[in-house]
């Protein structure tokens, strides 16, 4: 085990004065804060005690089945008794790699990939099959001679808005991907902790609707509601389902009975449905200063993701630069960004890479930290 890059970054990015476009948190300014209060007493007029009592493993009732809706909104079909709560989707990471990695089991994920999800899975020292990406997420031909070749454990995506990228992947690849992990028998797990922070564009059919019975799907609140809440979700296939309980009692026994009464009050009383496009408001223009950012002072060897949504844009540029060792440079500066480098399991990978976070920022301070960050790029001596 490791600490994360990322933690240690927002250590420095704590500082007064600094620009954060480093870490993956909601801005305060979306929590429904206004909401709190009326949410509390309804909880604790509705359920008394019991939202402060020991709860099932499997989670607060109310909430499985206001859940059940928004899975079905999500095109996946659900009976409440099958949505596991968990105390963010990082415990489902966990929880998994515990129960399905031996050291030296083959686990397939993209390049790049999710940090949290490697910090999770590494600690039961599997071996990584990296997934070959393009501007379009996961090239499905890399997946197929990867299950072809290697016996994996599982694979592990993010298909929609991905941390780090910000990719989607089209339809046409989701269906690719899913007939291939039919065929193969394989095990896929379908991390989405974005899909709702969608500002273009249509909707994308999750995988778990496709193969429902080779997904482990997981999902959160903590981009819609607060992440403080610590309030995830997980749908699996039998047996895989009985066994995340079992993993979950010897963690936690069980997640938060109030934060989970509370998510389900602001579910069930339609606050998410008016909440949602309000917090859509806010991201959009930041994510489209970014991005015109991006175009007026990055330099032209620099190419970058365009996502519809989600939270984060990937930029890469020319063989031979350094983003982790510029990185000090843009501290000094007062601006903090994620070097590409932490986003692979194996080393000397995404050396020229960033992952740039639009959501703790106002439009302008965005425009002014990505001068900068070109400036300092600028001034980087080339290699010969």
């Amino acid at each position: 085990m490791g600490a994360s890059a990322i933690r240690e970054i927002l250590k420095v990015v704590a500082q007064p004065g600094m620009i954060s476009l480093a870490g993956g948190i909601p801005a305060p300014e979306s929590f429904p804060l206004e909401l709190m209060g009326m949410l509390t007493e309804t909880v604790l007029s509705r359920f008394g005690a019991t939202a402060l009592q020991y709860d099932r493993t499997e989670g607060f009732a109310p909430l499985q089945a206001a859940l059940v809706d928004l899975l079905a909104a999500r095109g996946i079909q659900a009976d409440a008794d099958s949505v596991l709560i968990t105390s963010g989707s990082q415990g489902t990471l966990d929880s998994i790699a515990k129960l399905l990695i031996a050291p030296g089991d083959a686990i397939a994920v993209e390049a790049p990939t999710y940090l949290g999800a490697l910090q999770a899975f590494s600690p039961y020292e599997p071996s990584y099959q990296t997934l070959k990406t393009d501007d379009d997420g996961l090239i499905p031909e890399s997946l197929e001679d990867v299950l072809t070749h290697t016996r994996v454990k599982f694979v592990y995506l993010v298909p929609t808005f991905q941390n780090p990228t910000g990719r989607s992947l089209p339809v046409s690849r989701r269906r690719r991907i899913a007939a291939l992990i039919q065929r193969h028998d394989a095990l896929l797990v379908e991390d989405d902790p974005y899909s709702e922070l969608r500002y273009r564009g249509q909707p994308l059919p999750s995988l778990k609707s496709m193969a429902p019975e080779h997904v482990v799907y997981t999902s959160t609140l903590s981009k819609v509601l607060a992440p403080g809440l610590r309030i995830g979700f997980v749908l699996a296939p039998e047996p895989i389902a009985r066994w995340l309980v079992i993993a979950k009692q010897g963690v936690d026994l069980h997640t938060s009975t109030f934060c989970q009464a509370l998510a389900a009050e602001y579910i069930t009383g339609g606050h998410l449905d008016r909440h949602l496009p309000k917090i859509l408001a806010f991201y959009r223009p930041r994510q489209e200063a970014m991005l015109a950012a991006l175009e007026e002072y990055f330099p032209p060897e620099f190419h970058w993701s365009r996502p519809d949504g989600g939270m984060f844009i990937w930029a890469e540029g020319p063989e031979g630069l350094d983003t982790d060792a510029l990185a000090g440079e843009c501290i000094r500066r007062r601006v903090a960004y994620v070097p590409g480098k932490y986003f692979y399991p194996h080393a000397g990978q995404g050396l020229a890479a960033m992952r740039l976070n639009y959501t703790m920022s106002e439009p302008q301070t965005i425009r002014g930290a990505l001068k900068i960050v070109a400036e300092v790029f600028r001034e980087a001596p080339r290699p010969a």
